[in-house]
């Protein structure tokens, strides 16, 4: 059975596959996401289309020889405009503030490679709408959760305090979690990994 690489960091990420039951190793990539997105933005690519582009350039930014590396990214796109994770709590709460009493939709790309190209794309896209929130509800929450906000687009968590922020959520929750883990689970089997 070949050997499974997850080419990230994310705690969230981890957990969804080690709750799956599968085995697998983790070797974060090393990517820098600004410079892969630049030309993408550019040239008017779909949050999507970022979304699975970042995946791909992560899933190939790991050494694999005939490991199965999937690569993963998350992009959040309220109204065409993309957001990325906030670097401060300010800038938390001011992404916060945007999507209060919005629906923004979340697109997390996945990409596996073998042997150093890509074998499999997917994307899973999933609607969230946020309560009204008032700037004591924000602030009540920044205070609750910290700088826990600043490690997803939305600062937000949907495993954790943050599930408290929605009215609405339609789609599939692994993908909210940034894995779409049926389709993955699909391209594993199919490629042998899984028994």
């Amino acid at each position: 059975m070949a050997t499974i690489i997850l080419a990230s960091a994310s705690a969230a990420r981890k957990a969804v596959l080690a709750g799956a039951g599968v085995a697998f190793e983790v070797i974060p990539a090393n990517v820098d996401e600004r410079a892969v997105e630049a030309p993408l933005l550019a040239a008017g690519k779909s949050p999507a289309e970022v979304a699975l582009a970042l995946a791909e350039a992560k899933a190939l930014a790991v050494p694999s020889g005939d490991a199965l590396v999937i690569g993963a990214d998350q992009t959040l796109d309220l109204d065409g405009a993309r957001f990325v994770k906030p670097e401060s709590i300010a800038a938390a709460r001011d992404q916060i503030e945007a999507l209060s009493g919005r629906t923004h939709r979340l697109h997390s790309g996945l990409a596996g490679a073998r042997g150093g190209r890509i074998v499999w794309r997917h994307v899973g896209t999933a609607a969230l709408t946020m309560r009204a929130l008032s700037a004591g509800e924000i602030d009540d929450y920044l205070a609750r959760v910290g700088e826990a906000v600043l490690g997803s687009v939305g600062a937000y968590q949907i495993e954790g305090p943050g599930i408290q922020l929605f009215e609405a959520i339609e789609g599939d929750h692994f993908t909210i979690l940034g894995l779409p883990l049926l389709p993955l689970l699909k391209w594993l089997r199919a490629e042998g990994a899984l028994g």
